[in-house]
This record gives structure tokens, sequence and C-alpha cells, in this order.
């Protein structure tokens, strides 16, 4: 099961930006755009981390970080605050408020997937897979390694990202596009074609003595990552 994330912020642009970025690492993704509504989301349907930004509607953020920390359903429920203040002294209010971390904006989106892997791994270690299998072939996330039958594969970046990809979602086949979209980003100046260059590799990189080849080539729709034959 995917860890659930909680994304409590009232700027749309930034919860579609980390909407993005988080279910892309494999993280399934909820959003309040104030306070209460947060609370109520909690109390309904606990999370496993919440991203809280501190300037909000109706309730701030360091009083819904104060309030889940009261609560005894919720005392141990990571958070990391979100926010634009980066003086030592709000870092320290903010800590003290009950946040486990504190990230001032603009901040790096694979900085925050780290962090909240951290938080996460630290509350409850089960909840974060750092191992992604299937079939013969796994992936750590942890050392950013990948083996087949327990030897090592070598890939590039951009193939990584595609295998990791395909292993969040085995068996589904993706559209050029939608990798493009996925693996690149959306505003990535891409040609269609560099997504079967990067396939080519990943599979060549797979395929280590005559193993099955494991990226099946749907005609005209696109890719996936499942048993072929």
């Amino acid at each position: 099961m995917k860890p659930m994330v909680l994304i409590v912020e009232d700027e749309a642009p930034l919860v579609t930006l980390l909407r993005y970025n988080l279910e892309k690492e494999g993280f399934a993704v909820a959003s309040a755009a104030d306070g209460e509504e947060a609370m109520l989301q909690i109390a309904e349907n606990k999370p496993d981390a919440v991203l809280l930004d501190w300037m909000l509607p109706l309730v701030s953020g360091l009083e819904v970080c104060r309030q889940i920390r009261r609560s005894p359903a919720t005392r141990a429920l990571p958070i990391i605050l979100l926010t634009a203040r980066g003086e030592e002294t709000d870092r320290v209010r903010g800590l003290d408020s009950g946040a486990d971390d504190y990230i001032v904006k603009p901040f790096s989106p694979s900085e925050l997937v780290a962090r909240l892997r951290a938080v996460i791994r630290r509350a409850q270690p089960s909840a974060v897979e750092d191992t992604l299998s299937y079939a013969d072939v796994a992936m750590d996330l942890a050392a950013h390694r990948v083996s087949r039958g327990g030897r090592a594969v070598h890939l590039g970046p951009t193939e990584f990202r595609l295998l990791h990809h395909f292993l969040l979602n085995p068996g589904r086949v993706f559209s050029r596009e939608h990798l493009l979209d996925r693996v690149w980003g959306p505003h990535a100046e891409v040609e269609m074609r560099t997504v079967d260059v990067h396939i080519r590799r990943l599979r060549k990189a797979l395929n280590i003595d005559g193993c099955r080849d494991l990226v099946r080539t749907v005609r005209s729709v696109g890719y996936a990552l499942d048993h072929v034959g």
C-alpha cells in the first residue's frame, strides 16, 4: 500500500506541483486548503504524514500542528512544516510547535521527498518501501542500485527513473507522451523518439546474459514492464 500524504496548502499551483512529484515517487496524496479542513481529513482518514503550510486561512499551520500533537490518536503523526520564513527564530517556533522537520520555500522537490521518506521511516519503519521489485528485478531506492537475479544492473539516470516508474505500476501500458511527462517532466523539451532510445537502453541493460525481456512494446500504444512470452 502506498504511504498517504496530506498536503495542507492554500496555493493551488504549489499543491499541483507537490502532488505531481509525490505521486511520481509512489505516494498517495490528499489535500486540504485550510487548517479546519485538514483537521477534518486527519480525523476521518489519518494519513502517514502531513506537509503543512505555516500561513493558512482560518487556522494557522502552527495551530494545526499543536492540535495534531495534543490528540493521542495523532500525537506521533509525522509533520513537515512548509514556509517562506527562513529565520532561525521561525525555525525554532516551528519545531517547538511539534513539527518533525521544517523546509523553507522555495525548495527542491527531491529534497522534500527524501525528508518525507525519512520522517515516515522514523515513525513507521515499514511504511516506506526501500525496495521495489518485479519478477527477478529489484531496485534498492536507498542505495540507488538495481539488480536482476542477484546480479548488478548498471543504468543511467534516465533509465533508472524509467524503471522506477514501471516498477511502481507493473503490467500497466504507458504511452510515450505519458512517459515524457512523468519521467522527463511536463516542461521538458524532448522529442518523442527520445523515449524509444532510452527504452532500448533500459531493455539492453535488463536483459543481461539472455534473460527474458520484461519490457513489453505495445504497437501504436507504448510500453509496459510485463512478462513476455
